[in-house]
């Protein structure tokens, strides 16, 4: 069995639905039997959706915008099925009501505490292929839950360990995880293997090839992660993810949000709720006042620090621009794209003099 999943960036529109279909039927045709496939929604319409419900009403309540989300893959899913059994092939699909993960009732950004793969194995033993709806599943109540934003990495991990296979591809614009963003720096190089927490570091700092959420499910759970672009010349191999290998990198997190508080008290207590919930936060200090710099999960922080029932002073957007090797070494906040982009070409620049190829230590 094989379980695949494919990002948003492989659905910029219905041709990209027939070319994922087409890679299906060719791994059906080179002796694959039973393929799993997890999507994303197609770009753009998960922002779209979002925006819809808070132009009827600001004040929709978090199960009603996770519903709504949900609906991006759902979409997906049904274009992919379509798509798909127009080859001949036998697919069903499946969305979150019946994937068999429950979560918790955190909204926004749920967390998976169990897992039941019948319905997934009965739905493989009538059809050679299962169409996945990523980033969503149900809790004990049966409402449907989000996992967050850009989770589909996530769902294919959970869908890999509870079918007690050892890895998945997942498939993105990009063959693999670099030493900086490629559309950026373009000497950023390729590696080739990179351990579990080091690629969940350079994710929770701005990097967005997997989500951390995945790769530290994928750790606790001993899945293999292969990271994979789907080209029309075929497939590009980049990364695999794995139990070791290291590597220093620059990354850019281009929609962090920094929140300002009243006090270094009002800063410290925020910070230690969002610690409790995983999201990874910065000290800042501007224009005397005291904030928070948020890199990954802005969503869901900002309803945490909402729900204390004390606003902020402020919210603003900004750029991050980190170095990473085996800790955080430097963090710059840059409220310009241009300078942002500069300096991170700079600092990789510095990291790697010329771009000449290393060998990167495993640890």
């Amino acid at each position: 069995m094989t379980i695949l999943k494919f990002g948003g960036s492989n659905f910029l529109g219905p041709e990209g639905y027939h070319r994922v279909a087409r890679h299906i039927a060719q791994r059906r045709a080179a002796g694959l039997n039973k393929i799993v496939v997890v999507v994303s929604a197609m770009k753009g319409d998960t922002d779209s959706l979002k925006a819809q419900i808070l132009e009827v009403n600001p004040e929709a309540s978090p199960s009603n915008l996770d519903a709504a989300l949900a609906i991006g893959e759902m979409k997906s899913v049904c274009l992919l099925e379509a798509a798909v059994s127009r080859l001949g092939i036998s697919v069903t699909s499946l969305n979150g009501y019946s994937l068999g993960i429950r979560t918790n009732s955190d909204f926004g950004r749920a967390t998976v505490e169990s897992v039941d793969p019948r319905h997934i194995r009965s739905a493989l033993q009538e059809h050679d292929v299962v169409i996945a709806a990523g980033a969503q599943a149900i809790d004990q109540s049966g409402r449907v839950t989000f996992l967050g934003r850009n989770t589909s990495d996530l769902t294919a991990v959970v869908i890999a360990s509870m079918l007690e296979e050892h890895a998945c591809e997942i498939y993105s614009d990009v063959p693999g995880v670099s030493t900086g963003d490629p559309n950026i720096i373009a000497e950023a190089q390729l590696i080739p293997e990179i351990g579990y927490r080091t690629i969940a570091k350079m994710s929770r700092y701005g990097a967005k090839v997997l989500h951390h959420g995945a790769v530290e499910y994928a750790e606790k759970h001993a899945v293999t992660i292969f990271c994979k672009s789907l080209t029309n010349d075929g497939v590009v191999t980049g990364t695999t993810v794995t139990g070791h290998g290291n590597a220093r990198s620059v990354t850019v997190a281009r929609d962090a949000v920094v929140i300002s508080f009243a006090s270094v008290a009002a800063r410290d207590n925020r910070r230690a709720l969002l610690d409790q919930n995983g999201i990874t936060t910065i000290d800042v200090e501007q224009n005397d006042r005291f904030g928070l710099c948020v890199m990954s999960d802005t969503d869901f922080a900002m309803r945490l620090v909402e729900s204390t029932g004390i606003p902020p002073v402020s919210i603003g957007s900004t750029m991050v621009v980190t170095v990473l090797d085996a800790s955080v070494r430097r963090v710059h906040l840059i409220g310009d794209y241009e300078r942002a982009v500069s300096l991170a070409r700079q600092l990789h620049e510095q990291m790697y003099p010329g771009a000449v190829a290393e060998r990167f230590g495993r640890g």
